[in-house]
């Protein structure tokens, strides 16, 4: 298993030099247009957020796998968790918030001591869809966690997991040794209580990121190919496939570093722009919040420390009103949500 860049103590475990890493190069020489730039050649900037539609709460950064392009820089040396006295605060903005949409990420968030007692009263709120974003492996990872799939039905959790391919080369090279294997394991238990069966209301998506390089490609197709593998070779079955492009920072902006692939993959970013991707990119309708309480536009600010632009800054403080219509946070990262048909936590947007 690699470690994490904290644990590495990495240089790019800053996120401000990561940020520095954005700013400076190809964009401050001019060879490619900043993402400000680039969105203002089409009247965009500054991008606005729009009326909240989902509400994401990080739980923690600790997790039971330490994938190769994670952006959070997840492990199981990392020890930032959500407390019980924030989770109260969260669940204050939970009770009052307009968001049809609950979700729930890490990390691993079931990692969190307090997770299914968060669960149990954040269900209480009537949100419309509350997703609970699962890596699959620590459902079996402990037998403390095999209830899981059953868990999550009684509350009607839609759960979404992440799996970068339907071989396990593929998927092991990216997450880890026996994820693949363990994550079949993981699916099939969630088969067994009804997730992810045609016409069934207990949802089981599957997220997939390239494992190098490159962009996703046609995620309708794609998700044909992998029901088709995984029903055909394994019995599994799920609902809808997300593709995600990775965005350049952290530990898969380390991976681009280390593999002289950085300037290549920007160049990749910035010639697939698509300013239509731009209108439905999920910064505008969503608010992240941090294990420690505090606002963002979207996840991969929380991990570059690029807080929400509003008064409001900490959940304690969450006011939607004072959130809609703010300046959207930007960098060159955002090149990743625009690329192609876009991209966000619900797959593509354009």
């Amino acid at each position: 298993m690699i470690k994490s860049l904290h644990k590495r103590e990495s240089d790019l475990a800053n996120a401000k030099r990561q940020v520095e890493i954005l700013s400076n190069g190809i964009f401050q020489q001019g060879e490619l247009p900043t993402f400000k730039a680039k969105i203002s050649e089409t009247n965009q900037f500054p991008l606005k957020a729009k009326k909240l539609e989902i509400l994401q709460i990080n739980v923690g950064y600790m997790c039971n796998q330490t994938c190769s392009h994670c952006h959070v820089d997840a492990g199981p040396d990392r020890k930032e968790i959500m407390s019980k006295d924030t989770m109260l605060q969260c669940l204050e903005a939970i009770k009052k918030t307009g968001a049809h949409t609950l979700d729930l990420t890490g990390g691993a968030p079931e990692m969190n001591p307090n997770f299914r007692w968060f669960v149990d009263e954040a269900s209480k709120a009537g949100i419309k869809d509350f997703i609970v974003r699962s890596n699959l492996t620590i459902i079996t990872a402990n037998k403390k966690y095999n209830d899981l799939p059953e868990f999550f039905k009684n509350h009607n959790v839609h759960v979404v997991s992440s799996m970068p391919h339907w071989t396990k080369g593929k998927t092991d090279k990216q997450r880890g040794d026996g994820v693949f294997d363990a994550s079949l394991k993981a699916l099939k238990m969630l088969n067994d209580v009804g997730y992810g069966i045609p016409d069934s209301n207990l949802k089981l998506d599957l997220v997939y990121n390239p494992s190098g390089a490159f962009l996703p490609g046609n995620q309708a197709a794609m998700e044909k190919d992998f029901k088709k593998a995984l029903f055909e070779d394994f019995g599994i079955h799920f609902h809808n496939l997300f593709a995600l492009t990775n965005l350049p920072i952290s530990r898969f902006l380390d991976y681009l570093i280390a593999s002289e692939n950085y300037e290549d993959y920007m160049y990749a970013l910035v010639e697939a722009f698509n300013p239509n991707a731009v209108k439905n990119v999920m910064c505008t309708n969503t608010i992240s919040v941090s294990w420690d309480g505090y606002l963002y536009d979207c996840d991969f600010n929380q991990m570059l420390e690029l807080p929400v632009n509003s008064i409001a800054k900490h959940i304690s403080e969450y006011n939607e009103n004072l959130l809609e219509g703010r300046d959207i946070v930007i960098s060159q990262h955002c090149y990743g949500c625009t690329a192609g048909a876009g991209s966000s936590c619900q797959g593509t947007v354009a």
